[in-house]
């Protein structure tokens, strides 16, 4: 079969994935991150309510990534096999179960338990959506897709801080429970909510799009098919135990690491070092005025994050990488040394921005060199390994400031994490991007009908 197609028709096939999938899966991932750091916000009632230290707060996040961690490559390796709408909603709807059973917990050791069955249950979404984009989109689509996608996370600190601010103060007219309490009741049903969506208007992959038409669906499968060969070509790590067993897996896991070192304790703590810096300032804004402010690095890091590509569309994943870790190093760096209250929001805005836009990039770059059974363990043991920082930075932070009654050496030292996190980037990224898959093995290019840009009219065979 012969067909000819223009760069437009080629991106609007594009865009429709990304419409039809990017919702639903945004907003699940949305709901996961509030779920996952709502503690955070209701830190300050729920600490008072069950009487709970912030070490013991930090506590609460360690535990919920004991379970996270265990389950993320086992969690993985089962959407592979049972497809994403499966297995993605019936996370959604254990955790979303979980979490509003969190607005009953009476005590400090239930929430304790709770925590790690929702580690458990949550492990699949992150790793399970980062391996189901490269189903759909191949490496040069991935440069957006991964950006747009995780521009949600962003969103999250735009729309949970609002919404949790408005159950802390109104939550009790609408549950008839004390604010916090609320929180976890009403975003546990929404989770739920949207678990039955996935199960029912989620598709597994092109080949069962029925809202996609056959050349459609053979164009976007003959473009992934290539991008295989490619890996295929250059002995990409294929099996289980080849992602196990790479070294760059691991190093990437580690840069994963550093690069999330500083979200959660911000998640976790921003709105207690808000209250800090107002306190030492002689003000004493409310709970929900202190989380209502932690929307402000969010809302100004996702411009950053989806304008950043277009400016740099041509440059490699490393560079859009390192840059903005290096900026948000920065910014952390910032927010630890000032006591002014507007260059600390500054500090931060510079944090979050630098952070969630090296997070959007750095997922390009892991898989040019995984694929098959590998790519699935592999995103999976990055993300889990990576992970471990939302066991160990909340916690560290909770104990450096209570020993020193601050957070500004908890920030340094996120800073210097995150420094690491650069250099590792600079030493594996560019071996990686060169065996990558950036075109297809020429057997399989494409032949073009006019030369010029990649975006003009060409020719397909099949």
């Amino acid at each position: 079969m012969t067909e000819v197609t223009s760069g437009t028709d080629r991106e609007t096939v594009w865009r429709k994935v990304a419409l039809r999938t990017f919702p639903l899966l945004g907003a699940a991932y949305v709901l996961g991150y509030i779920d996952r750091v709502n503690i955070g916000f209701v830190a300050a009632p729920l600490s008072r309510d069950l009487g709970m230290t912030n070490v013991e707060i930090g506590l609460t996040s360690t535990l919920f990534f004991i379970g996270y961690i265990l389950a993320t490559v086992p969690s993985n390796l089962l959407l592979r096999r049972f497809g994403a709408p499966r297995w993605i909603g019936f996370t959604l709807l254990a955790w979303g179960t979980i979490t509003a059973v969190t607005a009953f917990a009476d005590s400090a050791q239930t929430l304790y338990v709770l925590r790690v069955l929702l580690g458990f249950a949550e492990a699949g979404l992150a790793p399970g959506v980062l391996l189901y984009i490269t189903y759909w989109f191949p490496a040069r689509q991935r440069a957006w897709a991964y950006p747009v996608f995780i521009s949600v996370i962003a969103v999250s600190g735009i729309i949970g801080a609002p919404l949790t601010a408005g159950l802390l103060e109104w939550g009790r007219h609408l549950t008839g429970l004390t604010g916090w309490r609320s929180v976890f009741l009403i975003e546990g049903l929404l989770t739920i909510l949207v678990g039955v969506l996935v199960m029912t208007r989620l598709a597994k992959g092109p080949e069962t799009a029925k809202w996609l038409s056959v050349p459609e669906r053979e164009r976007i499968q003959r473009r992934l098919d290539a991008e295989t060969a490619l890996k295929h070509e250059n002995a990409v790590p294929a099996g289980i135990m080849d992602a196990f067993r790479s070294g760059r897996v691991w190093a990437f896991a580690f840069a994963f690491f550093a690069l999330t070192f500083g979200i959660y304790s911000f998640s976790y703590f921003l709105p207690q070092m808000l209250q800090l810096l107002a306190d030492e300032g002689g003000t004493s804004p409310t709970d929900a005025t202190s989380v209502l402010l932690t929307a402000i690095p969010s809302t100004v890091a996702l411009v950053v994050m989806l304008v950043w590509p277009r400016i740099f569309a041509k440059r490699s994943a490393v560079f859009s990488t390192v840059v903005p870790l290096t900026a948000g190093t920065a910014g952390v760096v910032l927010a630890a040394l000032t006591d002014n209250g507007v260059a600390f929001i500054a500090g931060t805005c510079l944090a979050f921005s630098g952070i969630y836009t090296a997070l959007s990039q750095f997922w390009r770059i892991p898989v040019l060199g995984l694929t098959g059974a590998a790519a699935a363990a592999g995103i999976a043991v990055i993300n889990s390994a990576g992970n471990l920082t939302g066991m160990v930075s909340p916690l560290l932070t909770g104990a450096i400031q209570e020993a020193t009654g601050g957070f500004r050496h908890a920030l340094l030292l996120i800073a210097f994490v995150m420094s690491l996190g650069v250099l590792t980037m600079l030493i594996v990224g560019p071996r990686v991007e060169r065996t990558g898959a950036g075109s297809p093995p020429a057997s399989q290019r494409p032949q073009r009908v006019t030369a010029g840009r990649d975006d003009s009219p060409r020719k397909e065979t099949s």
